[in-house]
Formats: structure tokens, C-alpha cells, sequence
């Protein structure tokens, strides 16, 4: 049966994406369900479909597109241009001609709607064309034909190429619908997409069609409205100084209004509170915020010309099972962002945290009714992992020692929190200290912390012995026997997660925190003593921190390699995910092929974004460490190797402590140097629970790995990897053959919906530090659009952020937003969204660090003062302020980051 050429708004369903495309389809649904739509018709793909196969030519651009790089506009553009001059020189068959003209009479609004647009997960709005006030069958025709080109345009072309949307699968069809005369018009969100707030119109009207708003022509009147009481929270007139107009002869023109009239904004408030009626009812019957469009004519009657999902709006995270959104309003804490950790995690990724957080939970005396399910304050939204912290800015004790936390771990989070601590509606509901002192004393009794602390003080060595005796317990619990089945195997991964690895946390961290205490002790004994930024020198070549040793061993590698030419040669030449071919084929030189493998067997369990199970570990991938081997090789100044440098930091600390003690004096100097020596010999302790943790996940990755081979060989999956894109009730359903209970579909259908979107969100740049449940973000309310602050006399050119290490660097700048393949000159100052251990090789080449979060104590800090570079951190968009090859001065004293 042949499809249908044209299609009333009448005929069409959700279900016609296909045939009618995005805002055709939408037309189709809001006019079904009874919203103010003016008439209309679409021509269908089909008659796209037919016109480009008849012309010929097209498909010699399509494979052309497909072998160009996004990156490659120019060589998109002139495709484009190709493509455009095929489908206008298209002849349009006369049946296909007779169907547009059909029944054509008054003007009309002629509007592209292409089958990636105004889709769910991406919008792709305003990349086709539209002709308005259309007048007569010739007129509409050629106007079809315009829009069938316009999918070729530039910028389509470009975006689709940057949002991985295959050219081939894209088709046209047409909207022609009764022109409305607007007297206003204008565009209506039905969330606020600043702050996310969800249920709050904002109303951007001007005089005349609604084009001159949606073009950005004129700076329009813009409205805030509260959905539910219909209050108006903003106004804020425009200029108005320009009006698009229907013309008598068909088209429009842009009329200029001299001045702004004087008798106050172009809606009148029962204009206002209509629209927002409206919006609502849009929003109701999508079950999504919605972009609109929309017109009022000299009738004053208001119609609704467009609606699409806002798809720039961060999702609100939710618990498990699937809650309804809470009726009061809840403070979401970004885990994810405070790990440094940008990327989406894996379905199975969550399922790990789901496990840990309840175990954590149940140690703090939290009931969970099932562990799989997480605990109550674990969150995911956007694949990102939050915490529900509301609870802990309603408890004295947390709004008293939660921001303090934050603010060595994630400054700009501490600031959020307690902004938010003075919100009415986040008042304290739980004023005494003693139920959380009680669970304190517990869980310290349980692990023992206060006597592993006062060990650990007394004899650090002590400490060291009863970390690598964790170590060794934990490791021999990761292996399951080489017969084991498919299902033992998950039973493993299940029960090491639930109750193995958590417990290394409290067993280690009471050393590492006794040596932190010593800082703090020091830091109040000295008093003004210690100059700004000295005290921190005490922590630069820190000992016992695995993550700096994992660096300098990686140095070490280097280099061996460096004293063989040829090999040396090979990684400076060759790409590195060709170069991780050949070790995995076993045909690299005998240097790095060894080098690399022991460096593996110790550090291998880590990963960029290791904090994921579903991600792949160094040693399964190794191109992003031998790509940082390569960068080493390029660093040629003996006096920056940085073992040379990391030796030196730790004779600069010897050499502060000395000097400290010495100007505190007596028996405070004494404290002092006790204090400052305790510091040294235990903090580096911090990073070791963390590395033992990824040691777990990296040996249950591997079972569920042989988990995924055991599927993927009886064809239920397509590789073991996929495994990661399931939870452990669907994996253990998929070996059981159990048919799913909840009608959740097949796993092979599960994973490719979840590859997909997780290759959507990996797309999103922005992702919140705090957001609430009606969608707000925080941040973005305390400074709507406002920039890091400057400094007195450097006007815009300074950023600010939290002192991290001390020091001052001027150099080239690198944002690197991925570390996998970056590629970083020895020298110049990387500045970056976040790092994770996965990172940190980088730091050994840097100049200095600027990160967008973090605080004194976070992960990069601290690795940037052991190595005794400048870094500045919690810099707010400090990425798209900084540009690559930028000069910049980092002043990692002050906190500023001064651009030239």
C-alpha cells in the first residue's frame, strides 16, 4: 500500500514521525487533544522520498558525508551546498505537484518539519526553513520545494553531523498551515531554562508575527509565571523596535518602530495568565516541559502554532523504584560531579553505588528494604548518581559539618549548600546532636576508628601493616574459582559488592584523617606564624600516596623506554590506539611490551571514570596510558623530570617543617614538627581506600565480563561488554531464562535503547553540582549568566577560585575536557572540568592545574601540591573562558586565574 502524499492535522498521530515528522506530528497531537491549533495539512515524506530518488545524485553526497568528520565544516558545507542544488533542480512529479496545490486559498505559514526534530532528546530547532504569509498553489509549491532543500542547509547538515545523526535515516515533509495575522506573538517555555525551574512560564512577546522573536530580531517583552497560581513573578519590557508583518501580496516585511510604545507591555496580565493556562495544559498532556509557539489575532483569540520538548532541561534525578516527584521540595547532590566523574554512568555503574550506598546506609542504622534499590538518599538523574541531602541540611549536625567538608572537597557545592541552609523552606527539623553522635559512636566502635587513629599516630608503621593486610584480605576475596558458572559468578559480584567493599573505608581512613588532624593542629598552632600558602608546601612529595606512586612509576617506564631510541621513536610516531593493537598482539618492543605489562599488573584496575564498573580498565584498553608515555617522552629539561621534581618537593617539605618548628619555638615548635612529621607519614593514606575499592570493581568487572561472554555466546547478547547496559536482576533473568516480570523488553533491545541514550548524555556539557526536585539549579538562581569575579584592576581578564597549591605559573593554557589521546605540551598549564586518578599522569608534564570544581582537599589538589604546581580550583566555566593556547597566570596562593 503506497503511503499518502498529504495528511490532514486531523489524520495524523504520534505514531506518524515517520511519515509527517517532528512538529508535523506534534500538530497532529495537539490537535487531537483539543488545543487551539490552526488548521493545516502536512505533505508527507513520501513525496520527499519520491522527488529525491527521482533526481539522482543525492547518493553520491550521502557517502561523501559519511567518510567527512564533523570536526570538517567547511567540506560539510560545500556537501550541502550540493545537496541543496540536487533536490531544487528535482523535477516534482505532477501528482505530487497537484496534491501541495490542492485546496490551497487564503495565506498560509509553509514549515519545514523533518523526521530529527522536535523529538524527545533533542530538539534540533530552527534548522530548516519556513516561509509565512504564503499566498496561492504556485507560491506554496515552490515554497515545498525550498523547504525539501532547506534539510541541506549548513547548519542542518553541520548539526546532525555533531549530534551523530545518521544523514541517510533524515526525510522532509511539509506543514501548510492557515496563517494567522498576529497582532502579538511570541515563544513560551513552560520550565524556566535558566534555572530549571520546572512549572514556571517564561513568556518572551513582541508586536507583529511571531518571527521577529523567534529570529532574535528584537529584544521582546518577557513574562515569569508560576503555572500553578498564576502569579507573575517578572516582567521586564524590550525595546520592541521591530515587527514582522504579513505584506497584501503574500510575504512579510520587517517594519522598524521608531519608539517603543509608551502605554506599557504588548500583553495585557489576562493575556499573561491565558498563555500560561496553556502552557500548563501543553505540559499535561506531554508529561514534558514544552518550547511553544505561539500567536494572538486582532480577535484576541490566542492560538498555539508550535510545541516541542525543551531538551536542554538537566533531568530531575529520581529514586528507585520510579517515585513520583516529592511533594516537598528536595536538595539533590551531585556525586558524580564531586568524583569528577562528567560522563554517564553505566546501568550496571549505578547498580554498584545502588549496593554500596545501602551498605553504607546500614551501617549509619538506615533500614533499606532492598539493597538493589540503594539507599533512600541515592538518586540518578541524567545517568549521573546524586545524593538526597536534604536531610542533612535539616539536621544541625549536617548543616554544621557538611559545607565545612565540601569545602575542601567541592568548594562551590559548600556555597550552594549553605545558601540553601537559609531557605525557609529548608529549615531545621532535626535540632539535636545526640541521635548522630550516637550513630557516630557506633560505627567508630564498630571499626575501632578512635584506636587506629591513636595507633596510627603513635606508630605509623602500624598503619601501613594494617592497610596492606586489608589489601590482601580483599584481594583474596575477588576471584572465583576458573570452573565457575555464569551464576556463581554473578553471586560473586553480588555479595563482594554488597558487603566487601565498603568496609575498606572506615578500616583505612582513621589513619589518613589522624594525619589531616595533625595538619589542622599545626595550622592552629602556627597561627600567623606561617606565611600564606606555606603551610601547604608540607604536603608536596607526600609519601605512601598510591596514585603519585602509580605516576612516577609510569615516569619510570618512560624513562627506560627513552634510553631505546627505536622504541622511543615508535611511540612519538605512531597513534596510541594503534600502539594498544600491538600489545595486545604482543608486537611491540621488548622495552615497552614489558614495561607496560608490569606497569599493568599493579596499576591496570584503573581508569578514567574508574569509579564506573561499566568502564573499560587500562588494561583492557591501554591506549590512554601509552599516549601519556608519549607525552613524557617529549619533557627534555632534566630539572622538570618529575622525579626530580617530586624529590625535590619532599626536601622542600623536610626543609618548611623544619623551619616552622623552629619559628613556633619551645614546646610548641616541638607539637609543631611531631604534627607536620605525622602528616607526612600518613596522609598519603587518603587515596589508598579508593584504589582498593577500583581493585574490587576492576575484578568483578572481569566476572561480569566472562557473565557477558557466557550471554553473548548463547546469542542473547551481541558482545560481553553489553553486559554493563543491564541490571544484576535482568542479567541473572537473561542466564535464567526467566521471562521479565515487569514487562521490560528483551536484553538486546534493552541495551541498544541504553547505548543510545547514554551516547546522548554523553553529548551534555553542562551537568548542576546541587539541583532541586522542582528543577531549580542553585547556582544558576544565586547568578543567573554571571562569570567567576575579578580582580581589582584585571576587569574582565580574572577568574577566581579556591587556592589549591601554592605558587605562581604564566603559560600556554590546554583545556582538555577528555583525557583519553589529550596531548599536553611539557609546560603548559592544564585547565580542565574535573580529574580522577585517571588524570593525574597528565599533572607530571603541567605547569600548573585550573579545574572548574574541587576544593583545597579534592583529588587534584592534592595531587598538584605533591607534584608543586600552581593550581587554582572550583573555577566556575573556567573551560569555556580559557581558550587553548591562551596565555594565562595562575596564582595558586590567591585563587585567581588571570587571562591575558
Amino acid at each position: 500500500m503506497n503511503a499518502p502524499l498529504v495528511l490532514g492535522f486531523h489524520e495524523i498521530g504520534a505514531d506518524a514521525l515517520p511519515l509527517v515528522g517532528g512538529k508535523a506530528a506534534n500538530l497532529g497531537v495537539l490537535t487531537a487533544a483539543g488545543l487551539p491549533v490552526p488548521p493545516g495539512r502536512c505533505v508527507t515524506t513520501e513525496a520527499y522520498r519520491r522527488v529525491t530518488e527521482r533526481s539522482g545524485g543525492l547518493e553520491a553526497v550521502l557517502d561523501a558525508l559519511e567518510a567527512t568528520p564533523a570536526t570538517d565544516t567547511r567540506g560539510l558545507g560545500e556537501l550541502a551546498a550540493t545537496a541543496r542544488k540536487v533536490v531544487l533542480d528535482a523535477p516534482v512529479p505532477d501528482d505530487i505537484a497537484e496534491a501541495v496545490r490542492h485546496g490551497v486559498s487564503g495565506p498560509v505559514a509553509v514549515r519545514s518539519s523533518a523526521t530529527a526534530e522536535d523529538l524527545p532528546h533533542a530538539s534540533f530547532a530552527g534548522q530548516q526553513d519556513t516561509y509565512l504569509n504564503v499566498i496561492g498553489p504556485d507560491a506554496v509549491l515552490e515554497a515545498v520545494r525550498k523547504c525539501w532543500a532547506s534539510l541541506w542547509t549548513d547548519r542542518a547538515v553541520a548539526y546532525r553531523a555533531a549530534n551523530g545523526v545518521d544523514h541517510r535515516t533524515v526525510r522532509l515533509a511539509v506543514v501548510i498551515q492557515e496563517m494567522v495575522q498576529a497582532e502579538v506573538a511570541g515563544v513560551m517555555f513552560t520550565a524556566n531554562p535558566v534555572t530549571g525551574r520546572r512549572r514556571e512560564a517564561v513568556i518572551d512577546a513582541a508586536p507583529g508575527l511571531g518571527e521577529a522573536v523567534v529570529s532574535g530580531a528584537v529584544n521582546p517583552d518577557r513574562f515569569v509565571v508560576d503555572i500553578a497560581t498564576g502569579r507573575i513573578t517578572e516582567r521586564r519590557p524590550g525595546d520592541r523596535r521591530l515587527a514582522v508583518r504579513s505584506l497584501r501580496e503574500g510575504g512579510v516585511e520587517r517594519v522598524e518602530i521608531p519608539q517603543a510604545p509608551a502605554d506599557g507591555a504588548c500583553l495585557t496580565d489576562e493575556q499573561i495568565r491565558a498563555l500560561a493556562e496553556l502552557g500548563g495544559r501543553v505540559e499535561d498532556h506531554y508529561g514534558a516541559p514544552q518550547d511553544t509557539e505561539w500567536a494572538i489575532d486582532g480577535d484576541g483569540v490566542l492560538w498555539l502554532t508550535q510545541s516541542r520538548p525543551i531538551t536542554t532541561l538537566f533531568p530531575i534525578p529520581r529514586h528507585l523504584p520510579a517515585d513520583p516527584p516529592p511533594a516537598e521540595t528536595r536538595i539533590y547532590f551531585s556525586f558524580s560531579v564531586a568524583q569528577g566523574v562528567y560522563q554517564p554512568v553505566t546501568p550496571m555503574g549505578q547498580e554498584v553505588f545502588r549496593l554500596i550506598s545501602a551498605a553504607a546506609a546500614e551501617l549509619y542504622g538506615i533500614t533499606v528494604p532492598d539493597r538493589r534499590e540503594g539507599a533512600p538518599v541515592l538518586a540518578v538523574g541524567g545517568q549521573r548518581i546524586f545524593f538526597d541531602v536534604t536531610g542533612v541540611i535539616r539536621s544541625r549536625v549536617g548543616r554544621a559539618l557538611v559545607p565545612r567538608l565540601l569545602d575542601m572537597m567541592e568548594a562551590r557545592s559548600a556555597v550552594i549548600l549553605r545558601e540553601l541552609a537559609r531557605d525557609p523552606r529548608f529549615g531545621l527539623t532535626r535540632r539535636s546532636v545526640r541521635p548522630a553522635l550516637r550513630r557516630a559512636v557506633r560505627i567508630a566502635a564498630r571499626y575501632r576508628m578512635p584506636a587506629r587513629a591513636a595507633r596510627a599516630l603513635l606508630n605509623p608503621e602500624s598503619a601501613h601493616r594494617n592497610a596492606a593486610r586489608v589489601e590482601s584480605v580483599l584481594r583474596a576475596r575477588l576471584a572465583s574459582p576458573k570452573d565457575a558458572t555464569a551464576l556463581e559468578r554473578l553471586d560473586l559480584v553480588e555479595r563482594t559488592i554488597a558487603a566487601k567493599v565498603f568496609p575498606v573505608v572506615p578500616t583505612i581512613m582513621p589513619s589518613a584523617l589522624a594525619g589531616l588532624a595533625m595538619f589542622a593542629l599545626a595550622s592552629r598552632l602556627l597561627g600567623d606564624r606561617a606565611r600564606p600558602g606555606e603551610l601547604l608546601t608540607v604536603l608536596r612529595g607526600l609519601p605512601h600516596n598510591v596514585t603519585t606512586e602509580m605516576d612516577l612509576a609510569l615516569w619510570n617506564l618512560a624513562t627506560r623506554i627513552r634510553q631505546d631510541a627505536e622504541a622511543a621513536s615508535l611511540l612519538l610516531t605512531t597513534p596510541a590506539t594503534d600502539l594498544a593493537a600491538r600489545f595486545h598482539a604482543g608486537s611491540l618492543p621488548a622495552t615497552v611490551d614489558g614495561g607496560l605489562r608490569e606497569f599493568l599488573a599493579t596499576y591496570g584496575v584503573r581508569a578514567v571514570a574508574e569509579i564506573d564498573i561499566g568502564v573499560p580498565r587500562w588494561v583492557e584498553d591501554p591506549a590512554h596510558v601509552i599516549g601519556v608515555l608519549a607525552n613524557y617522552l617529549r619533557l627534555d629539561d632534566p630539572a622538570l623530570a618529575p622525579d626530580t621534581v617530586f624529590a625535590r618537593g619532599a626536601a622542600e617539605a623536610a626543609g618548611t617543617i623544619r623551619a616552622l618548628s623552629a619559628r613556633a619555638g619551645g614546646l610548641r615548635g616541638r607539637i609543631v614538627r611531631f604534627a607536620l612529621g605525622r602528616v607526612r607519614a600518613l596522609a598519603g593514606l587518603r587515596e589508598l581506600p579508593k584504589f582498593l575499592m577500583v581493585t574490587a570493581f576492576a575484578a568483578m568487572r572481569a566476572e561480569l565480563r566472562a557473565v557477558g561472554a557466557e550471554l553473548t555466546a548463547r546469542g542473547v547478547l551481541d558482545s560481553p561488554d553489553d553486559v554493563f547496559f543491564l541490571t544484576l536482576k535482568e542479567t541473572r533473568s537473561a542466564l535464567t531464562g526467566a521471562p521479565a516480570q515487569d514487562g521490560t523488553s528483551a536484553p538486546r533491545t534493552l541495551v541498544a535503547e541504553r547505548r543510545e541514550e547514554a551516547a546522548r548524555e554523553r553529548r551534555r556539557r553542562h551537568l548542576p553540582r546541587v539541583i532541586l526536585s522542582d528543577g531549580t539549579e542553585p547556582e544558576a538562581v544565586a547568578a543567573p549568566g554571571a562569570v567567576p569575579g575579578a580582580l581589582p584592576g584585571a576587569a574582565d581578564r580574572a577568574l577566581t577560585g579556591t587556592p589549591a597549591s601554592a605558587g605562581t605559573v604564566t603559560g600556554v593554557a590546554r583545556v582538555v575536557l577528555d583525557p583519553a589521546g589529550a596531548h599536553l605540551e611539557p609546560g603548559e598549564i592544564l585547565v580542565c572540568p574535573s580529574t580522577d586518578p585517571g588524570w593525574t599522569p597528565l599533572f607530571l608534564t603541567a605547569g600548573g592545574l585550573v579545574m572548574e570544581m574541587g576544593g583545597a582537599n579534592s583529588h587534584g589538589a592534592v595531587v598538584a601540591r605533591e607534584y608543586g604546581i600552581p593550581a587554582v580550583v572550583g573555577v566556575a566555566r573556567a573551560t569555556e573562558h580559557v581558550a587553548t593556547g591562551q596565555k594565562i597566570t595562575v596564582d595558586g596562593t590567591s585563587g585567581t586565574v588571570v587571562t591575558s
